[in-house]
């Protein structure tokens, strides 16, 4: 055969030249589907690539000779040019670590500037630390995408940014998430908008600091006559034009973010005039005045936010019900009053309205709701909380059969919930809080709440709503969250309650339970739960002693009727609340191991009995030890250091014994030290003197000895100090009057003696009747106690062996309430100008060696409740003035005449002989 005609007959030649062919046909045939790029632009990259620092290999791909298969580089399928850079952080969860190690870091170097096709550049949600926005990328004129958003930029915005005349999304978003903190990015003249007049769409300075840029800022944006979506948040905007010389320029719009800002003015007629808004926010922009009607031009409007204003008032206006397409509306947080029937009505006949979202939340609104609630048949989120709404929940809410959200909460509705409220099949979260709710709740109030995690139901303490529910009644739902006060939902513990086994946060306050709980509830939430209160109720019986809660933060079980030894719960709690019960036995020796986080622990009104566990020293968080009330003896623990936060120790009303430790002296945050009513002995520490913080010290009802220590004057926030019934000796210190925050002195039933130091009027906390709220909390906060509530100015000396004189100094405490110095061997008289304590309340001289006349002044002190001066050498006639007619308030006294006493007066003898 001819050698040309074997050739011609080979099957690699007739392959060959079908490729040949094809490659006629279509030149990029048999190119991969990323070309290999311009070895130029490769090397532009890898020198870009050189300026950062990557912690987390993102630039691992950029190697060999392929650029475009690098990750986040597209080239063009047909030439090979780079055309697309996308190195946005991969984690968008801000603050996390992964967030932080995927920053790129470092300078964004001109190569880029090489890349003469590339039109999408993406370097977003970086950290660039306070890095300029290098001038070069105005040079970049191919860009039609750039997004620089929270990427830590500041300085000025560069104005060569109007060169990108092609650029149709430029975000420029200034947020910071930086570890090195906050960077400002500002723009003080607008004018480079202009550039970008014929192509920009969407423009995002939201934290952009615009405050620089003058009034005429409105009219710079408005020159882009191409913009669809605008977000100036955040931007220090101080003034909104009330009128726009050309708002027919920005008649594309549909997107307008102006929110935070401080525009403080009305809402403007401009606004209406940009007929293709869908998206207004205006939120947090202090605007004021009422919601203009002009809203209603806004057709194509789905979603507005007016919140947080806190300037907007008047009713809200019917107009907002007939936007065909509005789907969000917030109004929270601002003035506006009146009813919303005519607002609801608007919906109603709006029958193919489209809400899904409304807030009318924290307003002054008023007046029933109304039954054309029920219209609003797509709505899924309804928050009217924090408003004056009365009456009851309409019927017509079983007609919302979308709505996964229902907050009434911190109204004044007293009326009834309507059974309805059970058909709300997607219904997820409902409360009812804070209101006067009254009448009944049957099973058809929840029988088809399937969907229902949420449930916060709380009236006034009457607990005028009922649960009236079949006992076995098993609920289609399982909560992940109730909250139920004041309401009647016992004496059982029922059905529906005990089935809840994915709750993760329990309050059942006040609800009349006075059954027992099975410990298979307390098992059964025991994974989740973050929140276990079950205050305020009769519940009886024990409590499992061995189970885990890893996510418990708070135990409240106090004002019961539980029983038993204190539970060895395992659980990261910080507060645990088991006061007011009938707990007994001793505390566990490991309660360090048990509750590692414990803050504040209130054991108080038990019978636990056995000693304090020395390891509550070893809980290093520890703030607050209230253990009053109970049976503890033995010593107080000793082993205090300063590391600790303990800022509140109340032990009260125990059998502790021994002295009290000098180690509390160290703790550095020590406020509340309550350790009366037990048998501790010795002196006071004088390691407490270290204590400068120290506001109420309550010593009183011990056996301790020795001297009031004059170290008292270093403790310049004292506000209560009680050393009552105890058997100290010596004199009053003169160093006490230099107290100067002291409210509350008694140191009655001691030995004390000498007489009361005249530098007493130096209390000038009684003096000039300075603030003791704050005091009076701390008190408060660590005794739970009602006698701290209403403590009041006063000074208690009696039952000591104090002589002398009433300093005359005394008067000038003229905020003083309460003064008893009696029992004590004091004389002189009573002084004339005593209604000087034009506050006091509770006077007693009783028992001492008083003498002269009752002081005619004494009958204006109209404020004065209490009075005694028995057991003196009083004389003369009683005051005819005085209110007190009870005969005990002067017995004693042989000298003394008048009503109410039998004995007469001579001139009232003499006057009944005359008649």
């Amino acid at each position: 055969m001819d050698l040309k005609l074997k050739l011609r007959l080979r099957p690699s030649f007739f392959i060959s030249f079908l490729i040949f062919i094809l490659f006629l046909i279509n030149p990029n045939f048999g190119l991969a589907s990323n070309p290999k790029c311009i070895s130029t632009e490769r090397e532009a990259l890898l020198t870009f690539k050189a300026s950062l620092t990557d912690l987390t290999g993102r630039f691992s791909s950029w190697s060999g000779p392929d650029c475009c298969n690098w990750t986040g580089v597209l080239c063009d399928a047909r030439t090979s040019r780079v055309i697309k850079i996308d190195l946005r952080n991969p984690n968008q969860l801000v603050n996390s670590d992964e967030y932080k190690r995927g920053c790129l870091r470092g300078t964004i170097h001109p190569s880029l500037a090489r890349l003469k096709f590339l039109s999408y550049l993406d370097l977003s949600s970086n950290d660039f630390n306070g890095l300029e926005i290098p001038e070069f990328i105005g040079h970049i004129v191919s860009l039609r995408y750039l997004n620089l958003s929270s990427s830590s930029f500041s300085g000025e915005i560069p104005a060569v940014l109007g060169n990108l005349s092609k650029l149709e999304s430029l975000d420029l978003y200034a947020e910071s998430f930086s570890d090195s903190g906050a960077f400002s990015l500002r723009a003080s003249n607008l004018g480079w908008l202009s550039g970008l007049s014929s192509s920009l769409k969407y423009l995002n300075m939201g934290y952009v600091n615009l405050s620089g840029a003058g009034e005429t800022w409105l009219e710079d944006f408005s020159r882009v006559s191409t913009l669809k979506e605008l977000r100036l948040f955040n931007c220090e905007l101080k003034n909104l034009p009330l009128s726009l010389s050309s708002p027919a320029s920005l008649k594309l719009l549909e997107v307008l973010d102006l929110s935070e800002n401080s525009l403080n003015s009305p809402i403007p007629n401009w606004l209406f005039g940009l007929t293709s808004l869908r998206k207004l926010f205006l939120r947090w922009d202090f605007l004021e005045g009422s919601i203009p009607l002009g809203f209603k031009n806004l057709k194509l409007l789905e979603t507005l936010d007016l919140s947080n204003n806190l300037g907007l008032q008047g009713e809200i206006p019917s107009v907002l019900g007939d936007l065909p397409q509005l789907k969000f509306l917030d109004l929270s947080a601002n003035e506006l009053n009146g009813q919303i029937h005519g607002f609801l009505d608007a919906f109603s006949r709006n029958k193919g309205n489209s809400l899904v979202y409304l807030d009318l939340s924290s307003n002054k609104l008023a007046g029933t709701l109304p039954e054309s609630l029920g219209a609003l048949r797509n709505l899924q989120i309804l928050d009217l909380s924090s408003n004056s709404f009365t009456g009851s929940v309409p019927s017509s809410i079983g007609n919302m059969v979308s709505l996964k959200k229902l907050d009434l909460s911190y109204n004044a509705m007293d009326g009834s919930i309507a059974e309805s409220l059970g058909q709300l099949e997607q219904l997820v979260d409902l409360n009812l809080m804070a209101n006067t709710w009254e009448g009944v709740l049957q099973k058809s109030h929840f029988v088809n709440l399937r969907s229902l995690k949420t449930i916060h139901l709380t009236t006034e303490p009457n607990r005028s709503l009922f649960f009236k529910l079949p006992s076995t009644w098993i609920p289609p739902f399982r909560l992940e969250f109730i909250q139920i006060e004041n309401c009647q939902i016992g004496p059982s513990f029922p059905m529906w309650l005990q089935v809840q086994t994915k709750l993760n946060f329990v309050t059942l306050r006040n609800t009349g339970i006075e059954d027992t709980i099975p410990d298979s509830w307390y098992s059964g939430i025991s994974s989740e739960v973050t929140y276990l209160i079950l205050a305020n109720n009769r519940i009886k019986g024990s409590l499992p002693q061995k189970l885990v809660f890893p996510k418990l933060n708070t135990i409240d079980l106090s004002s019961n009727n539980f029983e038993g030894p204190f539970p060895l719960w395992s659980t990261k709690a910080t507060e645990i609340r088991l006061y007011e019960n009938n707990f007994s036995g001793s505390l566990p020796q490991n309660i360090d191991v048990l509750m590692p986080r414990m803050e504040k622990i209130y054991l108080f009104h038990n019978s636990f009995t056995g000693q304090i566990p020395s390891s509550l020293c070893e809980v290093s968080g520890l703030q607050i030890l209230s253990l009053r009330k109970n049976h503890f003896s033995g010593s107080f623990p000793k082993c205090w250091h300063r590391s600790f936060m303990l800022w509140g120790i109340d032990v009260s009303e125990n059998n502790i014994s021994g002295e009290i430790p000098e180690s509390l002296g160290v703790l550095p945050s020590l406020s509340v030290l309550l350790l009366n009513q037990n048998a501790l002995e010795g002196k006071i520490p004088e390691s407490l003197q270290n204590c400068s913080g120290l506001t109420n010290l309550d010593l009183g009802g011990n056996k301790l000895t020795g001297n009031i220590p004059p170290w008292t004057r270093k403790l310049a926030s004292l506000f209560m100090l009680r050393l009552q019934s105890n058997s100290f000796t010596g004199q009053i210190p003169a160093e006490l009057c230099n107290v100067p925050n002291l409210h509350i002195l008694d140191l009655s039933g001691n030995k004390i003696s000498g007489p009361i130091p005249k530098c007493i009027s130096n209390l000038t906390a009684i003096a000039h009747g300075t603030s003791s709220e704050v005091f009076q909390n701390l008190v408060f906060i660590v005794t739970r106690a009602r006698q701290y509530q209403d403590i009041v100015d006063s000074i208690n000396l009696s039952g000591n062996n104090i002589s002398g004189e009433i300093p005359g100094e005394i008067l000038g405490l003229s905020y003083l309430r309460i003064l008893n110095i009696s029992r004590n061997s004091m004389a002189g008289s009573i002084p004339e100008k005593i209604s000087e304590l034009s506050r006091l309340e509770t006077l007693d001289l009783s028992r001492n060696r008083f003498s002269g006349a009752i002081p005619q002044s004494l009958a204006a002190i109209s404020s004065l409740q209490r009075l005694n001066l028995s057991f003196n050498k009083l004389e003369g006639s009683i005051p005819n003035l005085l209110k007190f007619q009870d005969p005990s308030i002067y017995i004693g006294n042989e000298l003394l005449c008048g009503k109410p006493l039998p004995k007469k007066c001579p001139k009232d003898i003499i006057n009944s002989r005359l008649l």
